[in-house]
């Protein structure tokens, strides 16, 4: 792999990374968010399900804005438009300002998740596709691994509002880049055809798509299992398991070294296997650790390095699920992969929001409606795999 395929590796990287830094960022400060702003548990985790929402919902405008001005142009806008919303989140002054502004950054911040799964599409398929992809969640994983570290450390010196002053400082960055790094890779010629109308049509085309919504719902149930997690572990951990908020970030950083480190493994397997069949047997083993992760928390040995291994084992096998689900489900759609991009990023964290409301009704301050709430997410992905994908493939095989 040349210089290049890295160096556009880590640009897009980091652009994907600059939204789900605000996440991970603040995730050890949400017990104090909560007593400074005067709100109650649910209250405040009302700042992240605000995030989600928006998050989902804004994926939808850039990637047919994407497929009809270009890639650079809606990511200058979404990154800008999280900037300000960030330092919005950083003077806020009471729960219902905070939540407000985590909208707005929300619906910013979406521009990082959508298009730059597009350029990987723009400029590669297949195995090649899928060893950027991972190359790119290499990167991305600076998010989930020094996010709740550096977290950690701006909230001990400048409290939390610290937090969104770095979130800031790391999309003027990410613009920086934009600008001075990353070439066009939609050239006007591919947009030409492009439109409301035609962003319509791709829609249509890809919600009759049964294998597109497939990989899609695969993806976005191993997502959900990891957002429950998120959304969910600062209080399990701080609160019921008493770590500080720095032991916190460490535990939360050794499930996001195993993620994105099986993930690099992605594009040898897909040669050597084949992506189908790689996704297959990672989902399956994703599933078992973590239903069998509830069910002996359940049965009462549920102390944290009980949880923290079986986490461990499982996001491991998810690394690779997420980037083959991705890169199969755009593979057929290259023309409109911006849309595609788009419809597949907000059904991913439409189905994650639901998964963190249905789990927040059962939270108990004790980790085992967590546990549960992840092991429903991977038996469903395993469910899912094993009714369509599985199916197909034992049928390709007769043949």
């Amino acid at each position: 792999m040349t210089a290049s395929f890295f160096r556009i590796a880590l640009i897009l990287g980091l652009l994907s990374a600059i939204g789900p830094f605000a996440i991970d960022m603040y995730l050890p400060a949400l017990p104090s968010i909560g007593r400074d702003l005067h709100a109650n548990n649910n209250v405040t985790q009302l700042t992240l399900l605000a995030f989600f929402i928006s998050f989902a919902l804004a994926q939808l405008f850039y990637g047919p804005l994407s497929d009809m001005w270009g890639r650079k142009l809606p990511l200058y806008l979404g990154i800008g438009l999280f900037a300000l919303a960030s330092v919005g989140c950083a003077l806020a002054t009471d729960i219902e300002t905070l939540i407000a502004f985590r909208f707005v950054q929300g619906f910013g911040g979406a521009a990082g998740m959508v298009i730059p799964r597009a350029i990987v599409r723009d400029m590669h398929t297949g195995v090649q596709a899928a060893r950027l992809m991972s190359l790119l969640m290499l990167v991305f994983s600076i998010s989930p691994i020094l996010a709740p570290l550096t977290g950690s450390a701006v909230i001990e010196f400048y409290g939390w509002r610290g937090v969104f002053w770095a979130v800031t400082a790391a999309a003027l960055i990410g613009l920086v880049l934009l600008a001075t790094q990353l070439d066009e890779t939609r050239p006007a010629t591919e947009r030409s055809g492009s439109g409301l109308g035609s962003a319509m049509a791709a829609y249509r085309l890809l919600l009759s798509d049964r294998n597109f919504l497939t990989l899609t719902f695969i993806g976005g149930l191993g997502i959900s299992s990891f957002l429950v997690y998120l959304a969910n572990s600062p209080f399990v951990l701080i609160e019921h398991y008493g770590l500080t908020p720095t032991q916190y970030s460490f535990a939360f950083s050794i499930n996001a070294v195993s993620f994105f480190a099986v993930s690099q493994a992605t594009g040898w397997l897909g040669e050597r296997f084949g992506l189908v069949r790689v996704m297959r047997i990672a989902v399956s083993a994703f599933a078992l650790a973590m239903v069998v992760m509830a069910v002996v928390m359940a049965s009462g040995f549920n102390a944290l390095p009980v949880m923290a291994s079986f986490l461990f084992i499982g996001y491991g096998f998810l690394g690779l699920v997420i980037p083959t689900s991705a890169v199969l489900a755009l593979e057929d759609h290259g023309a409109i992969a911006g849309t595609a991009s788009s419809l597949m990023g907000t059904l991913h964290f439409v189905i994650a929001a639901v998964a963190m409301v249905i789990s927040s009704l059962f939270f108990d301050g004790t980790a085992v409606p967590m546990a549960a709430g992840i092991a429903l997410c991977a038996f469903a992905a395993f469910v899912l795999t094993q009714a369509t994908i599985g199916r197909r493939a034992a049928v390709a095989a007769a043949e």
